[in-house]
């Protein structure tokens, strides 16, 4: 193993100007770091790869997954790029001899302590940061907060740090091996993409460690327990502590802005810092590619794909097979077969996902009730019962 420390982020193109803000704060910690980019879609053609802050950029078609049109088809954009996440630290491991891996969301940016983390991973394979370090106090903080944390999970997957020891890896493959066929956005249904399961790891993995310094992963979710003070210039502090890196979750939402005025203080440093980041961001390329839509976005005339197309497709085995393509939509192909046979699911809006999923299943099941009916077996059969019963 290298001394080298390997830092990456999984993203869609439009994604590229805050993983360039993350990668150039990365490296300018001081540290030996390597920056790559795990890409789930197309590299934008009119851009200059060579010109970009990371060290590799790795296609999610060169990943060793099985059957991958089917099982990317049968992922949201962000259900995909969360769903590779250990298979990206795998590959890293391999191409490169890694031996320290750091994960980061890249709505991130690390302003200093870059080298504590490194020196973490010399005693502990396995390295996450909770939502939240101490209870709430006011209703609205648990509601928003600890309840947040029921449904989405314990530990914020922005961030998680991985030596590759046997117990580190055994971690990775069972991540992976798990998120391969269940990384959704189900929160009913118990998963929130790849946060969920990472709630069993300290149950299941030993040589793990908990970062509960307020320095780490500082979030909308955490500021009724962190201050922030001092300056962009100067240094930001968090309960007296150099900040180590802040997460902008929610940004593109809006979501991000909202809680930061209800969370942190009206003149907080946090609002300096905002602004700078949109700044980095639009220097980046935010104009001219935050807008850019993922190639596995839509089917291959451009139409939009439904998260129930998603849903129906992944979850009939019957589909997989007959429409082993599923983007594809000239002659035989899924999107003909779901024109005609799921018309009543047509409705792109994602709130009606779980009513168009019932009627989608029940619509199957009254179709296959019927085939059945119709059959010859079928017919044989009854006629066999009518004469048994006759006898009785």
């Amino acid at each position: 193993m290298n001394q080298t420390t390997h830092l990456f982020t999984s993203i869609t193109a439009n994604y590229l100007p805050k993983a360039r803000v993350l990668a150039h704060s990365a490296k300018r910690q001081g540290a030996d770091i390597r920056f790559h980019v795990l890409l789930c879609d197309t590299y934008p053609v009119d851009t200059d790869r060579a010109a970009e802050p990371f060290d590799s950029i790795i296609d999610v078609e060169e990943l060793p997954v099985p059957d991958r049109e089917s099982w990317l088809f049968g992922h949201t954009v962000v259900e995909m790029c969360t769903a590779v996440k250990a298979l990206g630290f795998l590959e890293i491991i391999r191409r490169f001899n890694a031996e320290k891996v750091f994960y980061f969301d890249p709505d991130i940016v690390i302003l200093s302590g870059l080298d504590g983390l490194i020196e973490r991973l010399d005693q502990h394979s396995i390295l996450l940061t909770p939502h939240q370090t101490m209870p709430e106090t006011a209703q609205d903080a648990i509601i928003d907060n600890e309840i947040g944390s029921l449904k989405y999970g314990v530990f914020n997957l922005g961030f998680l740090g991985i030596r590759a020891s046997g117990e580190g890896l055994r971690f990775l493959n069972w991540w992976a091996e798990r998120l391969r066929d269940f990384c959704h956005d189900d929160i009913a249904g118990g998963l929130f993409t790849d946060q969920r399961w990472i709630d069993l790891a300290p149950a299941f993995f030993a040589d793990l460690h908990i970062l509960r310094a307020p320095s780490y992963n500082v979030a909308t979710w955490n500021l009724t327990h962190r201050t922030a003070a001092g300056s962009l210039e100067k240094g930001i502090t968090i309960n007296s502590e150099p900040l180590s890196f802040y997460h902008f979750s929610g940004f593109d939402g809006g979501a991000q802005e909202i809680m930061l005025k209800k969370y942190a203080a009206r003149d907080s440093v946090l609002f300096d810092l905002r602004r700078w980041y949109i700044a980095e961001c639009e220097r980046l390329g935010q104009a001219e590619l935050g807008k850019r839509p993922c190639r596995y976005h839509a089917f291959d005339n451009g139409e939009p794909i439904t998260k129930a197309h998603r849903i129906l497709y992944r979850t009939r085995l019957d589909l997989r097979q007959a429409f082993p393509h599923p983007f594809q939509t000239a002659g035989d192909s899924y999107y003909q077969w779901y024109r005609f046979n799921a018309p009543g699911i047509r409705d792109s809006d994602e709130s009606t996902t779980e009513e168009a999923m019932i009627r989608a299943q029940l619509m199957d099941t009254r179709r296959e009730l019927e085939m059945i009916k119709r059959s010859r077996s079928w017919r044989l059969a009854r006629s066999i019962a009518r004469v048994v019963n006759a006898f009785r």
